[in-house]
């Protein structure tokens, strides 16, 4: 079986997160998750500190295991939530979309572990001077925000500019992928896209039949105009946002309403014209629903064999 420093640092079975997926990682998919060995996150997204209250709460219902929240740091409720985060004593924060510095302190001093999501060498670097216990080092071939990146070119220059047990996320979504993440230096892995496959992932029906029908070139990035890109599925919102971020007489303003709410109504209405439907690139190689546990246990067994198999190529 395999274990490392995540494991007894976090207090888990499996070296593995679950992502924290804005209006998809909620109190029931983070408690399967952690039930099943992993570490399950709770996505705050932009909601403010009564849903995240009541969502951790629920989740120490269903699990007496340790579980993590994510905190996007764009949010405009991000200091309420950072407080509620403290106040409730969660296990574990993840964070993502900015600098968590300013929030630190607080976390630290509530004994909250930590573990700042990152997209360069630098911001590494600042996390572990400013008390992280562990970095997530997160590629371009993840879903939602995305850095430049890619997870193969980060992973081991996060590695190597720090001492902490680094996280490998973005583009991982079977044992092949974690095998490789360990052999890059890191001490675990995050998945986020391969976890919407999850019986108790509650997205909408539609969501999960294009997670399932998606191919290797089924994503898209936009975005980038606006200075904070995101990888979707390819549909009729996506393609259309595309053409109207290279549209000069189309402000910014309306570029950044045009994606207002675009993400709820793909997770709770199904709505394939007008929903943001968030994927990694790893999306063609989820092909199954699977309990969460069972999934965590099936990634695992294939890690293991193909690492106990990588000798064959030495001679």
């Amino acid at each position: 079986m395999i274990k490392t420093p995540i494991c007894s640092l976090i207090g888990i079975e499996y070296p593995i997160f679950q992502g924290g997926m804005a209006w998809i990682s909620d109190a029931r998919l983070a408690a399967a998750v952690s039930n099943g060995g992993g570490l399950g996150i709770i996505s705050a997204m932009n909601a403010d500190a009564n849903y995240l209250r009541e969502q951790i709460r629920m989740a120490r219902e269903y699990t007496d295991k340790p579980f993590g929240v994510n905190i996007m740091l764009m949010s405009p409720h991000v200091e309420e939530v950072a407080r509620t985060v403290a106040k409730e004593r969660v296990p574990v924060v993840t964070t993502g979309a900015g600098n968590p510095s300013k929030h630190m302190d607080l976390w630290i001093s509530a004994g909250v572990k930590v573990v700042p999501v990152v997209a360069s060498v630098a911001l590494a670097k600042l996390m572990t001077r400013a008390g992280a216990c562990a970095i997530i080092a997160e590629g371009g071939e993840s879903g939602g925000h995305v850095g430049e990146t890619t997870t193969m070119a980060l992973v081991p220059q996060v590695c190597d500019a720090t001492d902490l047990p680094v996280i490998a996320a973005g583009g991982i979504g079977d044992g092949r992928g974690i095998a490789a993440a360990f052999m890059l230096g890191a001490s675990g892995v995050q998945l986020g896209t391969r976890f919407l496959a999850a019986d108790e992932c509650s997205i909408h029906e539609n969501y999960k039949e294009k997670i399932l029908k998606a191919t290797d070139i089924a994503t898209i990035v936009t975005g980038k105009r606006l200075g904070h890109p995101v990888r979707s599925l390819k549909t009729q919102f996506s393609r259309q946002y595309m053409k109207a971020e290279y549209d000069s007489s189309i402000s910014d303003e309306d570029l950044e309403a045009m994606g207002t709410g675009a993400l709820r109504l793909a997770v709770v209405d199904g709505d394939v014209e007008k929903g943001c439907f968030l994927s990694g690139q790893i999306a063609g190689l989820v092909s199954k629903r699977q309990p969460a546990s069972e999934m965590i246990r099936e990634l695992f067994t294939e890690a293991e064999d193909v690492l106990n198999g990588a000798n064959r190529w030495i001679s």
